[in-house]
């Protein structure tokens, strides 16, 4: 049975992963945002606030006396993917020089696409900084890599370098990385050309490479097993977040090196040393979530040992 501070700190995990579901979040006050009649996020008060200085890109609905009372919308003359994203990137360029959003800070000049969900064509797309302050959603994919040694199972984990943009120095599992959405569907450039991506497999075996060093005969048996969703709100903005999740069973032999510097060291502990590790402060907090997944799935937790085991498993699935 789970020690009731475990189970208590994993709840306590939980509700903060899924904080904007619970009472008291800012879920009410926000602003749908819209983009084609079709909600894909929701804009925080002091956002909408600053986007109504851009007419020509947002329009801002902000009266109880009408309908919609209160909502973002992309301006409907902007038809063309390209013409969208280019408007909303001069607009965040600009919002970012005026140093009013911390997210901002951590611009990576990297694009995120934005949708209704995964299956739909992407609408536009934004920085990857700023999606925090439309509360659009982002995926990724993590990979949990274990073996079994003399009938026990223990896991692979990764520290995350020092030097990383977002928790640095955190335990990690043994490969992640964000999912672009359009990997399934080709987009029409500007130019011409055609952007296909990566799928989530390909991004799974890409990252297994580059992370730690597992070369593709290996990565490639990583086995789909679903995934974990959460949605969390800090003073950066709101985070809707669905990760595919893989487990991939090791060879005993095989050991995972740091590769591309986003790691500076890699760990096999047994399974109840993860375990207690995940109440902690020391784990990345959605990494921890991918590692529960992981204990639920294989038994590791059960329902009549655990008090709370319907409230974390449901807390693994929250739609977005």
């Amino acid at each position: 049975m789970a020690a009731p501070g475990w189970s208590e700190s994993v709840r306590t995990l939980i509700r903060t992963m899924n904080s904007f579901h619970l009472p008291g979040s800012s879920k009410s006050a926000c602003f749908p945002f819209l983009v084609e009649g079709q909600q894909v996020g929701s804009v925080p008060v002091s956002v909408a606030k600053e986007l109504s200085a851009y007419p020509e890109v947002f329009t801002v609905y902000q009266n109880a006396d009408t309908f919609p009372s209160h909502q973002v919308e992309l301006n409907t003359k902007l038809l063309a993917y390209e013409q969208r994203s280019a408007a909303v990137h001069q607009v965040l360029e600009e919002l970012r020089g005026k140093n009013l959003f911390q997210c901002l800070n951590e611009w990576r000049d990297e694009r995120y696409e934005v949708m209704r969900q995964f299956s739909d064509q992407p609408l536009m797309n934004m920085e990857r900084a700023a999606t925090p302050l439309f509360g659009v959603k982002q995926y990724g994919v993590h990979i949990n890599g274990y073996l079994w040694r003399g009938g026990e199972l223990f896991m692979w984990l990764a520290r995350r370098s020092s030097t990383k943009p977002t928790y640095p120095g955190l335990l990690d599992n043994l490969a992640s990385s964000s999912v672009q959405p359009s990997s399934l569907y080709p987009l029409q450039l500007a130019a011409g050309g055609i952007s296909t991506g990566l799928g989530i497999k390909e991004t799974l075996i890409k990252e297994c490479q580059e992370e730690a060093c597992i070369p593709e005969s290996i990565a490639s048996h990583a086995k789909p097993v679903g995934s974990v969703s959460y949605t969390y709100e800090s003073p950066k903005g709101i985070y809707p977040e669905c990760q595919f999740v893989f487990d991939l069973e090791l060879p005993e032999d095989f050991v995972p090196k740091p590769g591309d510097g986003e790691v500076q060291e890699f760990y096999l502990w047994p399974l109840e040393k993860v375990k207690e590790a995940i109440a902690t402060s020391d784990f990345k907090p959605n990494c921890a979530l991918v590692v529960l997944d992981f204990l639920v799935r294989h038994s590791f937790i059960q329902p009549d040992q655990e008090r709370y085991y319907l409230e974390f498993v449901e807390g693994l699935h929250r739609t977005l």
